[in-house]
């Protein structure tokens, strides 16, 4: 009984310490999975132009030899009412200096039958997406355009067209007007005014780096490795910049009811967003090189509502062409800026491209040699397409 009751107390300390141990152990262990969780949720929530920076980091390397190229991205609802005016502005370029890429309706093929132009045959893309306007559709279908020139290491400039675009220049200017300079072109400014910007985005997207603009860019390589690469931005977009539903007379005091729907249109807000959030604004030339004329309409069930003003034969003249190439400038009221156009520190004309152009505008250009010299074989000796 001596013996037991002398080692009852020494028993009792080791298990003790033991017990104090595990408890310190448990601390530890407990410590170290909160800190991994913190951590986590900083990764989360931090700026995504830390998380963006580090994924460019890992950019493609890229090594080629030759001129580099233009690649011209077209994204078009089927065929390509225009390429007429655009074999005729690409006939005289050296193949080695640009490429085509064309996103169209799944299933739409360019060949003999749906283009005037050889230059098309074969360009579309075989993983196009139907695309909806005002939907993230649009930005998936330039992300892709994107993805699928990157392949080529030679694409060094990217410029996205529409299919109602035209050129203002014959290739060989708007070559050396993109090549000349290290900056990408992106219309690009403070969205103050309309209220495009979910609270819910916060803190992915920080309200200070919403930023709004036109659709149609003109990227350099590494701009476009960002877009394509983003994993960060495109769900939150996809998840809450949504167009509200249109007005429909059809449902009387219900769009009372739906006009009360946040309203974002994605295609306008997601590239500029992306590259503010990416520290990359100091690198851009924060103006588009197409140009669009806005005009304000109004209907029964809309007070304000503005569309792009198509160009048609008469109003394509010469004197109005002229005067779209002698603008040097662009205001941003939001921001009380002031763009003056510059490529390379050199002050140029601000507009290489313009839109809408109608059929019967775009005859008007090539047969006044606005892209180049009038090459009338794209009109008289190729039947038009189905």
């Amino acid at each position: 009984m001596t013996k037991k009751s002398s080692l009852l107390p020494i028993l009792l300390q080791q298990s003790r310490r033991r017990v104090i141990w595990s408890g310190w152990k448990l601390v530890i262990i407990l410590s170290m999975g909160l800190c991994v969780f913190a951590l986590f949720r900083i990764h989360l929530s931090s700026p995504p132009e830390t998380l963006l920076s580090r994924r460019r980091s890992f950019s493609r390397e890229v090594v080629f030899s030759g001129p580099p190229k233009i690649a011209f991205l077209f994204l078009v609802r089927r065929g390509l009412p225009l390429d007429f005016l655009w074999g005729s502005f690409l006939e005289n370029a050296d193949t080695g200096n640009f490429s085509i890429y064309v996103h169209s309706e799944p299933g739409f093929e360019f060949d003999e039958s749906t283009t005037r132009s050889r230059f098309f045959y074969g360009r579309q893309l075989k993983n196009s997406i139907q695309v909806i306007w005002g939907e993230s559709s649009m930005i998936e279908a330039e992300r892709l355009l994107l993805d699928a020139a990157l392949e080529d290491p030679a694409n060094q400039r990217f410029v996205l067209l529409s299919d109602s675009c035209v050129p203002l220049y014959n290739f060989s200017y708007i070559y050396s007007y993109l090549m000349a300079s290290p900056r990408s072109f992106v219309d690009s400014f403070l969205d103050v005014k309309e209220g495009r910007y979910h609270p819910k985005m916060s803190p992915v997207i920080p309200k200070d780096k919403w930023r709004k603009g036109s659709q149609w860019i003109a990227l350099i390589r590494s701009h476009a490795e960002v877009i394509v690469d983003d994993v960060v931005i495109l769900p939150v977009f996809k998840k809450l910049c949504k167009r509200r539903p249109p007005l429909d007379a059809s449902k009387g005091k219900l769009n009372v009811k739906l006009q009360k729907q946040h309203n974002c249109i994605p295609d306008e807000h997601y590239v500029q967003t992306l590259l503010s959030m990416s520290g990359l604004e100091g690198e851009l030339e924060r103006r588009t090189v197409t140009y669009t004329v806005w005009n304000q309409s109004a209907t029964k069930m809309e007070n304000k509502g503005w569309h792009p003003m198509t160009f048609s034969y008469a109003n394509a003249s010469p004197r109005k062409i002229k005067e779209i190439k002698g603008i040097n400038h662009i205001d941003y009221e939001t921001e009380y800026r002031t763009e003056w156009c510059r490529t390379n520190s050199t002050f140029v004309p601000c507009f290489l491209f313009a839109r809408k152009f109608s059929r019967g505008a775009a005859m008007r250009l090539l047969s006044d040699g606005v892209a180049g010299p009038f090459d009338a074989s794209y009109i008289l000796a190729r039947s038009a397409p189905d």
